[in-house]
C-alpha cells in the first residue's frame, strides 16, 4: 500500500467531529504500526474518542496528526466525500488535506525508514479531537504525561516550501443578550431588542477589526511580512498582511427573537476572534464587555499567539530537508488559524507544522490532496528521521 492508497484508506474511514468517534480509524493505524513493530497504546476517551501514542516515548522527535475531520454534506461535491477516490493524480474526500494526508505521510515515512533496517528515532501521536476543542485529544495526552517534550512536527497542511512556525491567538465567545419585549409596532420608540443589541456588538467588533497591531519582537514582524506575501500567492487575495496583524472575526452562529411582531427578548451569538501578536486578550475582552454591559459574555476557548523561533534547530533542520527534496529555497511562515500546535508550544515543545495538502480546499467542497505532495512529504519526513537517528 503506497502513501496515496494509505491516504485513500484513511479517508474512507469516517471520523467526523462531531460526534468524534475515532475508534475505527485508530484501530486501522494501530494495526499498521503493529505490522512495523512499533509499540503503541490506545488512550480511550469518552464516546469512542480514541487516541494512539507510541510507548514508551523516546523524547527525540515527535510526529503528531489528528484523525478527526469536519463534517461534510454530499451537496455540491463532484466526488464522494467519503470515497477516497484516486483520480487526476489526487486523493479526493473529506480529510484528504486536513489532515489524513499528513497522517498517511507520517506512517509511510516510518515504514520506509524501518524497512531500510533502521530503528525509528521518533514518537508518534494520532489524536481524536483537534477539530473541536482538543480536550479529548492532545490536551488529554499532555495532562496524562503520555508525551515527552521534544522537537515536534505536526503534519497539518502547509505550503510546500513553507513550514508554519507560529499561529495567531484565538478567543471564542458565547454572548447572550436580553431585551425588553413589547409590540413590534412601537419599536424602536419602546422596548429593547436583544437582536439589535447583538448587532450593536458586531458593529463594535467591526470597528476593532480596523486596528492594526504590531508585535514588539522585530523577528516576528519580519516573518509576518514574509508570510503575507506567501499567503497572497496561496489565496490570490489582496491585503493579506491584515489577516495577520488585525483581529479577524466571524459571527459564526446567531439565534434570536420570538416572532416578527415582538421586540426580541433574547438573542445568542457565537463569535470567533483571531488574535494577532501585540494584542492583549484580557484588554480586548474588557473592551467588548464594556461595550455590551447588559450581555452575558463567556469565553469558551482562548489562547495567546504562539511561535517557535525561526532560527531554532528544529526549524533549521526541516528547512534543510524541504530544500533537499524540492531543490528550492524554503522559508518559514506564521499562520492565521490555530491547531494543536499551540497546546504543545505552551507545554514546552518546540513545534513546527509541515504537511501535504491543498490548503484552498481545507474544510471545503471537493477537498483533495495531490499524490505528489504526499510522496514529497514522505521524503521530507524520512530526511528528518535520518537526522534525528544520528542524535
Amino acid at each position: 500500500m503506497n502513501v496515496a492508497d494509505l491516504c485513500a484508506a484513511l479517508v474512507r474511514i469516517r471520523s467526523e467531529n462531531p460526534p468524534g468517534d475515532t475508534r475505527e480509524i485508530i484501530e486501522f493505524i494501530r494495526q499498521f504500526t503493529d505490522s512495523l513493530g512499533i509499540a503503541t497504546r490506545v488512550i480511550h476517551r469518552p464516546e469512542g474518542r480514541d487516541n494512539l501514542v507510541t510507548f514508551p516515548a523516546n523524547g527525540r522527535l515527535l510526529f503528531c496528526g489528528h484523525v478527526d475531520v469536519v463534517p461534510a454534506l454530499d451537496d455540491g461535491w463532484t466526488m464522494d466525500p467519503w470515497g477516497g477516490e484516486l483520480k487526476e493524480g489526487k486523493v479526493w474526500g473529506r480529510g484528504a488535506t486536513d489532515m489524513k494526508g499528513g497522517c498517511a505521510s507520517i506512517l509511510a515515512a516510518c515504514r520506509e525508514f524501518i524497512d531500510s533496517g533502521r530503528e525509528l528515532p521518533a514518537d508518534l501521536a494520532f489524536v481524536c479531537d483537534e477539530e473541536t476543542s482538543g480536550t479529548h485529544g492532545i490536551q488529554a495526552l499532555l495532562a496524562s504525561k503520555c508525551l515527552v517534550p521534544c522537537d515536534t512536527i505536526v503534519a497539518e497542511p502547509t505550503p510546500a516550501h513553507s513550514p508554519n512556525v507560529g499561529q495567531k491567538g484565538l478567543m471564542r465567545l458565547c454572548c447572550r443578550f436580553r431585551g425588553e419585549p413589547g409590540h413590534g409596532s412601537l419599536y424602536p420608540a419602546k422596548g429593547v431588542s436583544a437582536v439589535m443589541e447583538a448587532f450593536s456588538l458586531l458593529d463594535f467588533i467591526r470597528g476593532l477589526h480596523e486596528r492594526e497591531y504590531r508585535p514588539a519582537d522585530p523577528a516576528i514582524a519580519r516573518i509576518i511580512t514574509e508570510s503575507s506575501a506567501i499567503l497572497r500567492e496561496l489565496f490570490a487575495m489582496e491585503d493579506t498582511k491584515r489577516v495577520l496583524t488585525h483581529v479577524m472575526y466571524n459571527p459564526g452562529k446567531i439565534e434570536g427573537g420570538e416572532k416578527a411582531n415582538i421586540v426580541a427578548q433574547q438573542c445568542s451569538l457565537e463569535l470567533d476572534l483571531r488574535i494577532p501578536w501585540g494584542c492583549s486578550l484580557p484588554a480586548l475582552l474588557g473592551e467588548i464587555r464594556c461595550h455590551a454591559p447588559r450581555a452575558e459574555i463567556s469565553v469558551t476557548n482562548s489562547s495567546d499567539p504562539t511561535i517557535t523561533p525561526p532560527d531554532s534547530p528544529l526549524v533549521t533542520r526541516l528547512l534543510g530537508e524541504i530544500e533537499k527534496v524540492y531543490s528550492k529555497h524554503a522559508r518559514p511562515i506564521v499562520q492565521w488559524a490555530a491547531s494543536d500546535a499551540r497546546y504543545l508550544r505552551n507545554a514546552g515543545f518546540p513545534v513546527v507544522e509541515y504537511g501535504p495538502g491543498e490548503i484552498r480546499t481545507l474544510h471545503a467542497i471537493d477537498e483533495h490532496v495531490t499524490v505528489e505532495s504526499l510522496e514529497k512529504a514522505v521524503l521530507v519526513y524520512e530526511g528528518m528521521l535520518a537526522r534525528y537517528a544520528l542524535m
